[in-house]
């Protein structure tokens, strides 16, 4: 699929080993100077990464039209303005090629709500309704930056994208109902997990269950 991109820009340090791994040039951003550090003991001399402190608001150091393919994923959850979040969104579009793909990833709310809420008890869920973060009717979210993650919905992503002249190629639920039923995929024999990932590679995209997952990529062309 990527066989004729020359450079990547990256927001991850996990994707960023995977791709140069496989002869990928790459450019990382990170924020925090200590992940900077650990990044650059796990580098190896022969991989072509670039790394820079910089904030994805801001990426002034970037010329325009710049890259074949920018990753976003991880950086949205922790942004909590529609503001900021479309700042985000133009700048990586800026320093997209013409033709260029960006992954844009979010932390869905309704698969969080099933699994940590719900099922796992790790948030109260009545707590949030009393505290303003859950509205009563809906179930949509609040969030707000002490609470770590921005929790959206796929109209939220909608809206923020509604003001950029782009195409969007895929919008995939990266997990589905992985995580709300982790035990039984764990304990799945290899013939039953490769004709689960069939099934959840076959749906993924299917407009009924993409709200129902916790984690969402948004693939779309300048």
């Amino acid at each position: 699929m990527f066989s004729n991109i020359e450079r990547w820009a990256i927001w991850k340090q996990t994707n960023t080993y995977s791709l140069a791994r496989q002869g990928y040039a790459v450019d990382a951003v990170e924020l925090v100077e200590h992940n900077i550090e650990i990044f650059h003991q796990n580098t190896q001399p022969d991989e072509n990464i670039t790394i820079i402190q910089g904030n994805a608001m801001d990426l002034s150091a970037f010329s325009d039209n710049q890259y074949d393919v920018i990753l976003l994923l991880g950086l949205l959850y922790h942004i909590y303005s529609t503001e900021d979040n479309q700042q985000a969104l133009h700048e990586a579009i800026r320093v997209t090629k013409q033709g260029g793909v960006v992954f844009a990833a979010y932390v869905i709310s309704d698969g969080c709500l099933f699994d940590e809420g719900f099922k796992r008890g790790n948030i109260s869920v009545a707590e949030y309704i009393k505290n303003g973060l859950l509205d009563s009717k809906t179930f949509a979210t609040k969030s707000q930056p002490k609470d770590l993650l921005e929790l959206v919905r796929k109209e939220n992503i909608d809206d923020l994208m509604s003001v950029f002249d782009v195409s969007r190629l895929h919008y995939v639920a990266s997990d589905g109902c992985s995580l709300f039923m982790r035990e039984a995929v764990d304990a799945m024999d290899d013939e039953i997990f490769e004709l689960y990932l069939k099934y959840h590679f076959a749906t993924c995209e299917r407009e009924d269950l993409v709200g129902i997952t916790s984690h969402a990529i948004d693939i779309f062309k300048k």
